[in-house]
């Protein structure tokens, strides 16, 4: 451990102390990342500018790509047909952009593999990437290339462990101050992630020969494009209660929401999460006569962000389904739940089972809670419920509602 934490660190101070400008990286409108790289021997192989390109894969915003779910007879997902609550500038102020939201900084990590290849990693060379420019140094034989983007904010959930193995690096959150109901193995719920984006590329060969470069007269590069697409590793969730025949029997939320089963963790090189699951908060918000289907309803909604389903990597599960209905199996219980404020100045914890839904949007989508007022009775006390559902012996009388 302590000497691959002394690697990691020797790399990011060398990646700072790095004079000579031998090869170049490069983000192209709308964000493509060029590696441009070269070697001084064999000159004769080389073109006379001594640099070569490597082209990036555009990174992708739209939800509707990665919400592109076979809801069955081979008919698509269309998120915006179900999400009634809507976005507007409240919304924007208080949970942010509604999807995602291009990077303009990146972190990059080069692994050198020999001139043959080899199994692990042995060193690292890290780089900060801003803007549309990056140098350092290349040596001819094979490399591994991660890349993720930087959060860029001064207080961020994220924790990045790069430092426990050189294979691979680990994103993760750490717990809130609410209590966590649902995980008995820890006692908070856990921040939400921000939205990140990975691409990770292996045994890239940089031979003499340029073997798989084209020139490029425009930019007066050698070029090749590689497979290495910066994709999600956090996902969004848009979550919401719609409360039918409420007449002003809920007046309002706490503001914080939670869901569990969600992964703690993810692995930016491959894409899988961990098999540790938690429950996630976030924040949730009130909307009082919203018209849904005719009918003037209110609706508690959020926006929620996680690393997704524990054990998985949602990008790589088909979304089509051979014509059948697409989901993902954790074999995880995924509970939903809301603090709501009643018209006798009570309040009370509602949970909803939201497993199934979360197993067929298991890159994120809508998850959508019809709640009829007139079957939920109004709270005598508060800090708990009138409810006589009582769910693995929770400390709380608290009423489940199966989805």
């Amino acid at each position: 451990m302590g000497m691959v934490h002394q690697l990691v660190q020797q790399a990011i101070h060398a990646g700072n102390r790095l004079r000579q400008v031998l090869c170049a990286l490069c983000v192209t409108v709308p964000m493509v990342l060029a590696l441009m790289s070269c070697e001084r021997e064999p000159v004769l192989y080389l073109h006379h500018d001594n640099q070569v390109n490597f082209d990036f894969a555009v990174i992708e915003l739209s939800l509707d790509v990665y919400w592109d779910y076979n809801i069955g007879f081979n008919t698509s997902y269309d998120w915006r047909t179900d999400w009634y609550y809507g976005w507007d500038d409240e919304d924007n102020r208080i949970f942010g952009h509604l999807g995602y939201v291009m990077p303009t900084a990146f972190d990059l990590r080069r692994y050198y593999m020999g001139e043959t290849g080899q199994d692990h990693h042995t060193q690292v060379d890290a780089y900060y990437v801003k803007g549309n420019s990056y140098t350092g140094e290349f040596r001819l034989g094979y490399w591994d290339l991660l890349v993720w983007n930087e959060i860029g904010q001064e207080v961020q959930s994220v924790v990045i462990d790069e430092t426990s193995s050189l294979d691979s690096v680990i994103a993760s959150t750490n717990q809130t101050m609410n209590q966590a109901r649902y995980n008995p193995r820890y006692t908070h719920s856990f921040n939400q992630p921000e939205e990140l984006f990975a691409g990770y590329e292996q045994n890239l060969n940089i031979d003499k020969n340029l073997k798989g470069f084209t020139y490029d007269s425009v930019r007066n590069v050698y070029v090749k494009q590689l497979n290495l697409q910066l994709e999600p590793r956090s996902y969004i969730y848009l979550t919401q209660i719609i409360l039918h025949h409420n007449h002003g029997r809920v007046t309002g939320v706490s503001g914080v929401s939670n869901l569990s089963g969600m992964a703690r963790s993810t692995n930016l090189n491959t894409g899988v999460t961990g098999n540790d699951p938690v429950t996630v908060s976030y924040d949730v918000r009130m909307k009082r006569d919203v018209t849904v289907k005719g009918e003037q309803v209110d609706i508690i909604g959020g926006r929620l962000v996680t690393f997704g389903l524990c054990g998985l990597n949602p990008g790589a599960i088909s979304t089509r389904g051979n014509g059948q209905p697409t989901r993902a199996n954790d074999r995880k219980r995924h509970l939903l739940d809301v603090d709501m404020q009643f018209n006798n100045g009570t309040d009370s914890t509602l949970v909803f089972d939201v497993t199934e839904q979360i197993a067929r949007r298991f890159r994120g989508g809508v998850i959508t809670i019809d709640l009829d007022m007139d079957t939920v009775p109004i709270p005598h006390r508060s800090g708990g419920s009138a409810f006589d559902a009582v769910v693995d012996d929770y400390d709380e009388e608290i009423h489940v509602i199966e989805m």
